[in-house]
């Protein structure tokens, strides 16, 4: 929970800290009709958006916020707030102001120009987490930076860097960077660096020399590092390194059990046989083998030694991201939906090959297997709980671009996963607006954010219910909003599959 200075603090940067200032009295501002603006603003120099009556959260009811230039100047009480002559006036009573929007942690992109950036700042994500950058991101990116795109701000990664054999063959538009020795390491992050990522992605078959040296390398190169534990790296290393967030839950479960060593020596007999020439099926095999592993966590689950590690992580600062979303795709098929209005915003190719994926994941299984596989799921959501106790910096993150996410949507679902694992709904909000910015350094005058119809407070269900959305200075009304879906669904009916490389599944935890 934010304590009362991080409340403060994200006043203060909501408002850009004219708060701090003297207000000007209600008497001396000029009367001002409130009115629902029927033209959608642009970012223009000089023009002045005035979104006012609303709620903020974190600043209180009866609010105005004032935006320029890609900028939000001012908030403070409606009644304080003059609004500059020829400013567009937005009445926002009744609504309630989200303040940033909302904020993906762990996403990767892989489609449609015209369909997959929209989908964010179209559902209130106006910033993402890029976690296995390829150029084409950093295209979209500078689009959305010149206006020319619609879509969220981005931070990205750079190219997974992995162990030998890696999770992922060379099946794949996405480069994976095989390491197998410190010097390697280094190289790779010395050309993550080169290639303008933003940080460096780790990843699951590393071994601890490549690991360390990618964490040395990195602080010696000014980049922060951030991804999957290894499997043969303890998480209480990787969190005393410094890595800045740890995805996933596969590592947790397995650091939690009685019987570590044991556990970890199971892990140090996963394979992946360097013969399977496709990412599906090495994902696949390493899937069976560590679920295997897991069941074996789950029953020798120590509930002490689960406090003291995750007490280490909040002391170290580590963030952790559990993208439930995937594990429940992954661990919880009985509850996939066949299908929902959200695929209609993506392409039928590539929505079409979901469910004989995930049918293919599942084959063999047991009613034994299926039942452990759901205690798995449990498992997680208790681990979820545990680290919020504990204090652990917990943010939102889905792993979209696997099957059943759609971008934007997702996070929605994200939030309600959280709130079912027992997070108070502020701590919810706050996994997918402060903390993740704070982490990203997202600009906190940046002018972005979410109008609701609802208080999210009182159940995160109501992030869904948006009004209009602001984005680097831009204001979507509801009719523009819903104008701007109709098109991305257009477009995405419209769409074809790629001439060459047609895109493989990503199915996994990546």
């Amino acid at each position: 929970m934010p304590t009362r200075r991080e409340a403060l603090a994200a006043s203060a940067a909501l408002t850009g800290g004219a708060l701090l200032s003297a207000a000007p009295s209600a008497a001396a501002a000029p009367r001002v009709t409130p009115r629902h603006a029927t033209s959608v603003s642009d970012r223009s120099s000089g023009t002045t958006i005035a979104l006012t009556h609303a709620t903020v959260l974190g600043a209180g009811a009866d609010h105005t916020v004032l935006v320029r230039d890609g900028r939000i100047t001012r908030t403070g009480r409606s009644a304080e707030v003059p609004i500059p002559p020829g400013a567009t006036v937005y009445d926002l009573t009744g609504k309630y102001i989200v303040p940033g929007g909302l904020v993906e942690s762990h996403v990767h992109n892989d489609g449609p120009e015209n369909v997959l950036p929209p989908l964010f700042p179209l559902n209130g994500v106006t910033a993402v987490r890029e976690m296995w950058g390829r150029p084409v991101h950093h295209e979209w990116r500078d689009k959305v930076r010149a206006g020319e795109l619609l879509g969220p701000r981005w931070v990205i990664a750079g190219s997974i860097i992995d162990g030998s054999p890696s999770l992922w063959a060379g099946d794949l538009d996405e480069r994976v960077i095989e390491v197998t020795d410190a010097p390697s390491a280094r190289r790779a992050v010395r050309e993550t660096k080169a290639s303008g990522a933003d940080f460096v992605k780790v990843y699951s078959r590393l071994t601890p020399e490549a690991y360390e040296a990618i964490a040395d390398e990195s602080r010696r190169q000014g980049l922060r590092y951030a991804g999957h534990c290894p499997d043969a790296l303890p998480i209480a290393r990787a969190s005393d390194a410094g890595q800045q967030s740890i995805e996933h839950l596969h590592a947790l479960l397995l650091a939690t059990s009685a019987r570590e060593p044991e556990i970890r020596r199971a892990m140090a007999k996963v394979r992946i046989d360097p013969a399977i020439g496709t990412s599906f099926e090495r994902y696949a095999s390493w899937f069976r083998q560590v679920h295997a592993v897991e069941w074996q966590a789950v029953q020798t689950y120590d509930v002490g030694r689960t406090r003291a590690l995750f007490d280490r992580l909040a002391a170290n600062g580590t963030r952790v991201v559990p993208t439930l979303t995937v594990h429940h795709s992954l661990e919880r098929t009985d509850q996939l939906p066949e299908n929902s209005p959200e695929f209609a915003y993506l392409p039928d190719w590539m929505t079409g090959y979901w469910p004989t994926v995930w049918s293919a994941l599942t084959a063999g299984r047991t009613a034994r297997d299926t039942a452990r596989i759901h205690r798995i799921y449990e498992h997680r959501l208790r681990l979820v709980a545990e680290l919020h106790r504990a204090g652990v910096q917990l943010l939102a993150g889905t792993d979209t671009g696997t099957g059943y996410a759609v971008p934007g949507f997702s996070l929605h679902h994200e939030l309600e996963l959280l709130a079912e694992a027992g997070l108070p709904t502020r701590d919810v909000l706050h996994a997918a607006t402060a903390a993740p910015a704070r982490m990203l350094g997202l600009p906190a005058d940046r002018a972005d954010l979410l109008v609701l119809d609802a208080d999210p407070r009182t159940d995160v269900r109501h992030t869904r219910r948006i009004d209009s959305v602001l984005v680097a200075g831009r204001y979507l009304d509801r009719a523009e909003r819903l104008r701007l879906l109709s098109d991305v669904a257009r477009a995405a009916a419209a769409s074809a599959p790629p001439a060459t490389g047609v895109a493989a599944p990503h199915v996994c935890v990546h």
